[in-house]
Protein backbone atom coordinates (compact mmCIF):
# COMPACT_ATOMS: atom_id res chain seq x y z
CA UNK A 1 0.00 0.00 0.00
CA UNK A 2 0.85 4.02 -0.30
CA UNK A 3 1.97 5.97 2.11
CA UNK A 4 -0.17 9.19 3.04
CA UNK A 5 1.09 12.08 3.73
CA UNK A 6 0.48 15.79 5.43
CA UNK A 7 1.37 18.37 3.35
CA UNK A 8 -0.49 21.47 4.64
CA UNK A 9 -2.52 22.70 7.45
CA UNK A 10 -3.93 25.53 8.72
CA UNK A 11 -7.16 26.48 11.06
CA UNK A 12 -8.39 30.04 11.54
CA UNK A 13 -8.26 31.04 14.91
CA UNK A 14 -10.93 30.10 17.51
CA UNK A 15 -13.43 32.64 18.71
CA UNK A 16 -15.39 32.98 21.97
CA UNK A 17 -18.62 32.13 22.18
CA UNK A 18 -20.69 35.01 20.63
CA UNK A 19 -17.20 36.61 20.06
CA UNK A 20 -15.55 37.78 16.93
CA UNK A 21 -16.82 35.20 14.56
CA UNK A 22 -20.61 35.43 16.15
CA UNK A 23 -21.14 36.97 12.52
CA UNK A 24 -19.50 34.45 10.42
CA UNK A 25 -21.49 31.13 8.91
CA UNK A 26 -19.72 27.67 9.25
CA UNK A 27 -19.61 27.46 5.67
CA UNK A 28 -18.03 30.77 5.54
CA UNK A 29 -15.58 29.70 8.02
CA UNK A 30 -14.55 26.20 6.44
CA UNK A 31 -14.36 27.99 2.92
CA UNK A 32 -11.59 30.39 4.64
CA UNK A 33 -9.67 27.39 5.75
CA UNK A 34 -9.70 26.16 2.74
CA UNK A 35 -8.42 29.03 0.73
CA UNK A 36 -5.66 29.53 3.72
CA UNK A 37 -4.40 25.84 3.18
CA UNK A 38 -4.57 26.12 -0.64
CA UNK A 39 -2.27 28.92 -0.09
CA UNK A 40 0.50 26.69 1.03
CA UNK A 41 0.88 24.36 -2.29
CA UNK A 42 1.30 26.92 -4.58
CA UNK A 43 2.07 23.93 -7.70
CA UNK A 44 -1.27 22.80 -7.14
CA UNK A 45 -4.30 22.67 -9.60
CA UNK A 46 -7.36 22.67 -7.69
CA UNK A 47 -8.95 20.49 -10.18
CA UNK A 48 -6.31 17.64 -9.25
CA UNK A 49 -8.01 17.08 -5.63
CA UNK A 50 -9.99 13.70 -5.70
CA UNK A 51 -11.87 14.42 -2.44
CA UNK A 52 -13.14 16.59 -0.20
CA UNK A 53 -13.79 15.18 3.31
CA UNK A 54 -15.30 17.45 6.08
CA UNK A 55 -15.96 17.11 9.89
CA UNK A 56 -18.85 18.56 11.40
CA UNK A 57 -20.43 17.93 14.86
CA UNK A 58 -23.86 20.00 14.87
CA UNK A 59 -24.81 19.68 10.68
CA UNK A 60 -28.59 21.41 11.86
CA UNK A 61 -28.00 24.91 11.08
CA UNK A 62 -26.34 26.60 8.18
CA UNK A 63 -23.52 24.07 7.96
CA UNK A 64 -26.55 21.72 6.86
CA UNK A 65 -26.67 20.13 3.36
CA UNK A 66 -23.07 18.68 3.20
CA UNK A 67 -20.98 21.32 4.23
CA UNK A 68 -18.16 20.09 2.76
CA UNK A 69 -19.28 20.14 -0.31
CA UNK A 70 -20.87 23.80 0.34
CA UNK A 71 -17.70 24.92 1.56
CA UNK A 72 -15.30 23.56 -1.56
CA UNK A 73 -18.08 25.29 -3.37
CA UNK A 74 -17.95 28.47 -1.63
CA UNK A 75 -13.93 28.90 -1.33
CA UNK A 76 -14.22 28.26 -5.22
CA UNK A 77 -12.63 25.11 -6.43
CA UNK A 78 -14.47 23.53 -9.35
CA UNK A 79 -17.38 21.85 -9.33
CA UNK A 80 -15.69 18.74 -10.62
CA UNK A 81 -14.32 18.32 -7.15
CA UNK A 82 -16.50 16.07 -4.45
CA UNK A 83 -16.97 16.38 -1.01
CA UNK A 84 -18.60 14.53 1.76
CA UNK A 85 -19.18 15.64 5.68
CA UNK A 86 -18.90 13.21 8.21
CA UNK A 87 -19.74 13.46 11.90
CA UNK A 88 -18.12 11.47 14.69
CA UNK A 89 -19.15 14.93 16.81
CA UNK A 90 -15.73 16.00 18.41
CA UNK A 91 -13.39 13.83 16.49
CA UNK A 92 -15.06 14.72 12.80
CA UNK A 93 -12.17 16.62 11.58
CA UNK A 94 -9.65 13.80 12.86
CA UNK A 95 -11.84 11.59 11.35
CA UNK A 96 -11.97 13.24 8.21
CA UNK A 97 -8.17 13.16 8.22
CA UNK A 98 -7.99 9.34 8.92
CA UNK A 99 -10.56 8.67 6.21
CA UNK A 100 -8.75 10.84 3.93
CA UNK A 101 -5.56 8.77 4.18
CA UNK A 102 -7.40 5.34 3.61
CA UNK A 103 -8.13 6.77 0.55
CA UNK A 104 -4.34 7.87 -0.04
CA UNK A 105 -3.29 4.74 0.83
CA UNK A 106 -5.41 2.43 -0.96
CA UNK A 107 -4.85 4.19 -4.08
CA UNK A 108 -8.53 5.90 -4.06
CA UNK A 109 -7.23 9.05 -4.16
CA UNK A 110 -3.77 11.43 -4.77
CA UNK A 111 -4.60 14.37 -3.10
CA UNK A 112 -7.15 14.58 -0.36
CA UNK A 113 -8.61 17.88 1.46
CA UNK A 114 -9.80 17.39 4.57
CA UNK A 115 -10.81 19.31 7.79
CA UNK A 116 -13.72 20.53 10.00
CA UNK A 117 -15.49 23.35 11.16
CA UNK A 118 -17.99 24.65 14.06
CA UNK A 119 -19.94 27.36 14.56
CA UNK A 120 -21.26 26.87 18.22
CA UNK A 121 -22.70 30.33 18.61
CA UNK A 122 -24.59 29.83 15.56
CA UNK A 123 -25.85 26.42 16.05
CA UNK A 124 -30.07 26.88 15.79
CA UNK A 125 -32.96 26.25 18.40
CA UNK A 126 -34.97 22.95 17.13
CA UNK A 127 -38.18 21.94 17.09
CA UNK A 128 -39.44 18.70 16.86
CA UNK A 129 -42.01 17.51 14.19
CA UNK A 130 -44.69 16.83 15.50
CA UNK A 131 -46.18 13.11 14.48
CA UNK A 132 -49.65 14.91 14.44
CA UNK A 133 -50.46 17.91 12.96
CA UNK A 134 -51.51 21.21 15.90
CA UNK A 135 -50.61 19.47 18.92
CA UNK A 136 -52.64 20.82 22.24
CA UNK A 137 -49.75 21.01 24.15
CA UNK A 138 -46.51 23.51 24.62
CA UNK A 139 -43.31 22.70 22.05
CA UNK A 140 -40.19 22.88 24.01
CA UNK A 141 -36.96 24.90 21.53
CA UNK A 142 -33.61 22.71 22.09
CA UNK A 143 -30.77 24.12 21.86
CA UNK A 144 -28.01 22.43 19.43
CA UNK A 145 -25.03 23.76 20.54
CA UNK A 146 -23.35 20.67 23.01
CA UNK A 147 -24.30 17.66 23.91
CA UNK A 148 -27.51 15.73 23.81
CA UNK A 149 -30.68 16.51 22.25
CA UNK A 150 -33.94 14.98 21.36
CA UNK A 151 -32.96 11.78 23.07
CA UNK A 152 -34.38 8.49 22.27
CA UNK A 153 -35.99 7.37 25.48
CA UNK A 154 -35.16 4.04 24.80
CA UNK A 155 -31.41 5.26 25.57
CA UNK A 156 -30.64 4.42 29.36
CA UNK A 157 -30.81 7.13 31.07
CA UNK A 158 -26.92 6.81 32.94
CA UNK A 159 -25.61 7.17 29.45
CA UNK A 160 -27.37 10.65 28.89
CA UNK A 161 -26.28 12.75 31.73
CA UNK A 162 -24.24 15.60 30.90
CA UNK A 163 -20.40 15.58 29.34
CA UNK A 164 -19.45 17.50 32.22
CA UNK A 165 -21.37 15.23 34.81
CA UNK A 166 -19.58 12.31 32.98
CA UNK A 167 -16.33 13.50 33.72
CA UNK A 168 -16.91 14.32 37.47
CA UNK A 169 -17.85 10.70 37.56
CA UNK A 170 -14.43 9.96 35.70
CA UNK A 171 -12.60 12.49 38.41
CA UNK A 172 -14.09 10.23 41.34
CA UNK A 173 -12.77 7.23 39.22
CA UNK A 174 -9.07 8.33 39.05
CA UNK A 175 -9.48 10.98 42.50
CA UNK A 176 -7.54 13.67 39.96
CA UNK A 177 -8.18 16.98 42.50
CA UNK A 178 -9.83 20.55 41.68
CA UNK A 179 -6.03 21.81 42.29
CA UNK A 180 -4.53 19.47 40.50
CA UNK A 181 -7.12 20.12 36.83
CA UNK A 182 -6.63 24.34 37.50
CA UNK A 183 -3.05 23.86 37.28
CA UNK A 184 -3.36 22.05 34.18
CA UNK A 185 -5.80 24.71 32.56
CA UNK A 186 -3.54 27.33 34.10
CA UNK A 187 -0.25 25.44 32.23
CA UNK A 188 -2.41 25.85 29.07
CA UNK A 189 -3.42 29.87 29.02
CA UNK A 190 0.42 30.13 29.28
CA UNK A 191 1.91 27.85 26.74
CA UNK A 192 -0.79 28.97 24.46
CA UNK A 193 0.23 32.30 25.09
CA UNK A 194 3.95 31.99 24.95
CA UNK A 195 3.14 30.30 21.43
CA UNK A 196 1.78 32.90 19.73
CA UNK A 197 4.31 35.62 21.70
CA UNK A 198 6.80 33.01 20.27
CA UNK A 199 5.33 33.37 16.52
CA UNK A 200 4.64 29.62 16.41
CA UNK A 201 0.79 29.72 15.43
CA UNK A 202 1.44 32.95 12.37
CA UNK A 203 2.11 29.72 9.79
CA UNK A 204 -0.86 27.69 11.43
CA UNK A 205 -3.45 30.10 11.25
CA UNK A 206 -5.30 32.04 8.87
CA UNK A 207 -7.21 35.36 9.99
CA UNK A 208 -11.02 35.73 9.78
CA UNK A 209 -11.36 39.52 9.11
CA UNK A 210 -10.04 41.40 11.91
CA UNK A 211 -9.36 38.29 14.11
CA UNK A 212 -5.82 37.22 13.99
CA UNK A 213 -5.49 34.95 17.23
CA UNK A 214 -7.27 32.89 19.30
CA UNK A 215 -9.91 35.04 21.09
CA UNK A 216 -10.09 33.03 24.25
CA UNK A 217 -6.54 32.90 25.98
CA UNK A 218 -5.89 34.47 29.04
CA UNK A 219 -1.54 34.78 29.56
CA UNK A 220 -3.04 36.03 33.14
CA UNK A 221 -4.72 33.08 34.06
CA UNK A 222 -3.61 31.36 37.94
CA UNK A 223 -4.72 29.28 40.03
CA UNK A 224 -5.64 31.37 42.49
CA UNK A 225 -8.37 32.89 40.30
CA UNK A 226 -9.71 29.81 39.09
CA UNK A 227 -9.96 28.29 42.88
CA UNK A 228 -12.53 31.42 42.79
CA UNK A 229 -14.61 29.79 40.23
CA UNK A 230 -18.01 27.41 41.43
CA UNK A 231 -18.38 24.30 40.06
CA UNK A 232 -20.18 23.80 37.02
CA UNK A 233 -21.76 20.12 37.73
CA UNK A 234 -22.11 19.38 41.31
CA UNK A 235 -22.64 21.79 44.44
CA UNK A 236 -19.37 19.69 45.58
CA UNK A 237 -17.97 19.17 42.21
CA UNK A 238 -14.76 19.99 40.18
CA UNK A 239 -15.25 21.17 37.07
CA UNK A 240 -15.40 24.48 37.02
CA UNK A 241 -15.47 27.16 33.50
CA UNK A 242 -11.95 27.39 33.91
CA UNK A 243 -10.43 24.00 33.57
CA UNK A 244 -12.71 22.56 31.09
CA UNK A 245 -12.52 23.79 27.13
CA UNK A 246 -15.46 26.86 25.87
CA UNK A 247 -17.80 26.65 23.47
CA UNK A 248 -16.02 27.93 20.60
CA UNK A 249 -16.35 29.01 16.91
CA UNK A 250 -13.77 27.86 13.96
CA UNK A 251 -12.42 25.50 11.22
CA UNK A 252 -9.13 23.70 10.12
CA UNK A 253 -8.03 22.55 7.00
CA UNK A 254 -5.27 19.99 5.59
CA UNK A 255 -4.15 18.90 2.73
CA UNK A 256 -3.09 14.76 2.60
CA UNK A 257 -1.40 13.30 -0.42
CA UNK A 258 0.44 10.51 -1.83
CA UNK A 259 4.38 10.50 -1.41
CA UNK A 260 4.15 11.11 -5.37
CA UNK A 261 1.23 14.20 -4.82
CA UNK A 262 5.10 16.46 -3.80
CA UNK A 263 4.79 17.10 -7.39
CA UNK A 264 1.89 18.26 -7.76
CA UNK A 265 1.63 20.36 -4.70
CA UNK A 266 4.77 22.33 -4.88
CA UNK A 267 5.64 21.58 -1.49
CA UNK A 268 7.48 18.58 0.91
CA UNK A 269 5.39 16.44 3.56
CA UNK A 270 5.12 18.14 7.18
CA UNK A 271 4.49 14.29 8.22
CA UNK A 272 3.38 10.58 7.62
CA UNK A 273 0.75 9.32 8.83
CA UNK A 274 1.86 6.08 9.97
CA UNK A 275 -1.15 4.93 12.20
CA UNK A 276 -4.39 4.94 13.20
CA UNK A 277 -6.71 3.75 16.18
CA UNK A 278 -10.62 3.92 17.16
CA UNK A 279 -11.80 2.94 20.28
CA UNK A 280 -15.31 3.08 22.14
CA UNK A 281 -16.36 2.59 25.63
CA UNK A 282 -19.01 3.48 27.92
CA UNK A 283 -20.50 6.59 27.22
CA UNK A 284 -20.49 7.75 30.48
CA UNK A 285 -16.09 6.89 29.98
CA UNK A 286 -15.91 9.50 26.86
CA UNK A 287 -13.31 10.96 28.04
CA UNK A 288 -11.00 8.02 28.78
CA UNK A 289 -10.97 6.45 25.11
CA UNK A 290 -8.62 8.40 23.99
CA UNK A 291 -5.91 5.85 26.08
CA UNK A 292 -6.55 2.83 24.58
CA UNK A 293 -7.05 4.62 21.03
CA UNK A 294 -3.38 6.17 21.28
CA UNK A 295 -2.43 2.58 22.29
CA UNK A 296 -3.73 0.86 19.14
CA UNK A 297 -2.42 3.55 16.70
CA UNK A 298 1.13 3.25 17.99
CA UNK A 299 1.01 -0.70 17.46
CA UNK A 300 -0.26 -0.42 13.98
CA UNK A 301 2.74 2.22 13.39
CA UNK A 302 4.67 -0.40 14.83
CA UNK A 303 6.40 1.87 17.72
CA UNK A 304 5.97 2.32 21.47
CA UNK A 305 4.98 5.35 24.03
CA UNK A 306 8.76 5.71 24.74
CA UNK A 307 9.37 7.02 21.13
CA UNK A 308 7.09 9.28 20.84
CA UNK A 309 8.66 12.94 21.32
CA UNK A 310 5.34 15.34 21.06
CA UNK A 311 1.30 14.63 21.83
CA UNK A 312 -1.25 16.66 20.93
CA UNK A 313 -4.39 15.47 22.83
CA UNK A 314 -7.53 17.70 22.97
CA UNK A 315 -8.38 19.15 26.15
CA UNK A 316 -12.13 18.90 26.45
CA UNK A 317 -11.36 18.46 30.09
CA UNK A 318 -8.62 19.14 32.48
CA UNK A 319 -9.49 15.86 34.31
CA UNK A 320 -9.93 13.88 31.53
CA UNK A 321 -6.82 15.08 29.64
CA UNK A 322 -5.02 13.90 33.11
CA UNK A 323 -6.71 10.71 33.24
CA UNK A 324 -5.48 10.16 29.88
CA UNK A 325 -1.79 11.15 30.15
CA UNK A 326 -1.28 9.06 33.60
CA UNK A 327 -2.98 6.52 32.04
CA UNK A 328 0.22 6.69 28.98
CA UNK A 329 3.27 7.42 31.59
CA UNK A 330 1.91 4.10 32.83
CA UNK A 331 2.47 2.52 29.02
CA UNK A 332 5.82 4.34 28.75
CA UNK A 333 5.38 7.75 27.83
CA UNK A 334 8.89 9.32 28.59
CA UNK A 335 7.65 12.92 30.09
CA UNK A 336 4.59 14.71 30.50
CA UNK A 337 5.38 17.67 29.35
CA UNK A 338 5.73 16.56 25.54
CA UNK A 339 1.56 16.66 26.12
CA UNK A 340 0.23 20.03 24.52
CA UNK A 341 3.67 21.78 24.50
CA UNK A 342 1.67 25.01 22.45
CA UNK A 343 -1.32 25.27 24.44
CA UNK A 344 -4.02 23.29 24.17
CA UNK A 345 -8.12 23.63 23.82
CA UNK A 346 -8.67 25.06 27.49
CA UNK A 347 -7.31 27.86 26.22
CA UNK A 348 -7.05 27.83 22.61
CA UNK A 349 -10.95 26.75 22.16
CA UNK A 350 -12.90 23.68 20.98
CA UNK A 351 -14.91 23.93 18.12
CA UNK A 352 -15.88 20.83 17.63
CA UNK A 353 -15.59 19.62 14.43
CA UNK A 354 -12.76 21.80 13.96
CA UNK A 355 -10.42 20.13 16.67
CA UNK A 356 -9.04 17.45 15.40
CA UNK A 357 -7.72 19.23 12.34
CA UNK A 358 -6.24 21.69 15.00
CA UNK A 359 -4.50 19.42 17.01
CA UNK A 360 -3.04 17.09 14.02
CA UNK A 361 -1.60 20.38 12.34
CA UNK A 362 -0.14 21.49 15.69
CA UNK A 363 1.36 18.19 16.39
CA UNK A 364 3.44 18.71 12.61
CA UNK A 365 4.61 21.87 13.26
CA UNK A 366 5.54 20.44 17.02
CA UNK A 367 7.64 17.50 15.84
CA UNK A 368 9.39 19.93 12.80
CA UNK A 369 10.48 22.73 15.95
CA UNK A 370 11.10 19.86 18.64
CA UNK A 371 13.23 17.74 15.92
CA UNK A 372 10.92 14.80 16.91
CA UNK A 373 10.28 11.52 14.81
CA UNK A 374 6.90 10.83 16.41
CA UNK A 375 3.71 12.19 17.47
CA UNK A 376 0.40 11.41 18.61
CA UNK A 377 -2.56 13.42 18.15
CA UNK A 378 -5.79 12.17 20.25
CA UNK A 379 -9.38 13.50 20.94
CA UNK A 380 -11.97 12.01 23.41
CA UNK A 381 -15.96 12.06 21.65
CA UNK A 382 -19.39 12.14 23.30
CA UNK A 383 -20.97 9.29 23.66
CA UNK A 384 -17.86 6.85 24.55
CA UNK A 385 -15.56 7.46 21.54
CA UNK A 386 -11.93 8.41 21.04
CA UNK A 387 -9.67 8.23 18.10
CA UNK A 388 -5.86 8.87 17.39
CA UNK A 389 -3.37 9.27 14.65
CA UNK A 390 0.59 8.78 14.83
CA UNK A 391 2.59 11.00 13.00
CA UNK A 392 5.92 10.55 11.45
CA UNK A 393 8.35 13.61 10.68
CA UNK A 394 10.05 12.91 7.73
CA UNK A 395 12.75 15.39 8.53
CA UNK A 396 14.38 12.49 11.64
CA UNK A 397 14.83 8.79 10.17
CA UNK A 398 15.99 8.25 13.37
Amino acid sequence: MKSAFLYAATRTPFGKFNGALAGVRPDDLAATAIGGVLGQAPALDPAAIDEVVWGNANGAGEENRNVGRMAALLAGLPASVPGTTVNRLCGSSLDAAMTGSRAIETGDAEIVLVGGVESMTRAPWVLPKPSRAFPAGDVTAVSTTLGWRLVNPRMPKEWTVSLGECNEQLQERFGISRERQDEFAVRSHRLAHRAWEDGFYDALVTPVGDLVRDEGIRPDSDTGKLAALKPSFRPDGTITAGNASPLSDGASALLLGSEAAAAALGTDPLGRIAGRGAMALDPREFGYAPVEAANRALARAGITWDQVGAVELNEAFAVQSLACVDAWLGDGLRDPGVVNQRGGAIAIGHPLGASGGRILGTLAAVLRERRERYGVAAICIGVGQGLAVVLENPEVSE
